[in-house]
């Protein structure tokens, strides 16, 4: 999967059931309460986009290590197309 989409398809899957609310998903207000400490009823949309902005950096860094841990899942899935698997 290209790199774009890896955000979209992360914020896909965290929202179920809030898709394009996302501020109102609770694993998201549940991580984003123990990453800042900003209890999760208190996020709103203001809130959340704030977070998303102040920590833009930690969450691109997050979503990179996602799709490595991705990758290597699919890997060991799939040993035939793994780079150390042999003829």
């Amino acid at each position: 999967m290209p790199a774009l989409l890896q955000p979209l398809r992360f914020a896909w899957t965290a929202t179920r059931g809030h898709h394009f609310r996302p501020w109102r998903s609770p694993l998201l207000r549940w991580r984003i309460e123990t990453y800042s400490g900003i209890p999760a009823d208190d996020v709103t949309l203001t809130v959340f986009l704030r977070f998303c902005w102040r920590e833009r950096r930690e969450l691109l860094r997050f979503l990179a290590w996602s799709a490595q841990m991705r990758a290597h899942r699919n890997r060991s899935r799939h040993p035939g197309l793994s780079a150390q698997a042999g003829p």
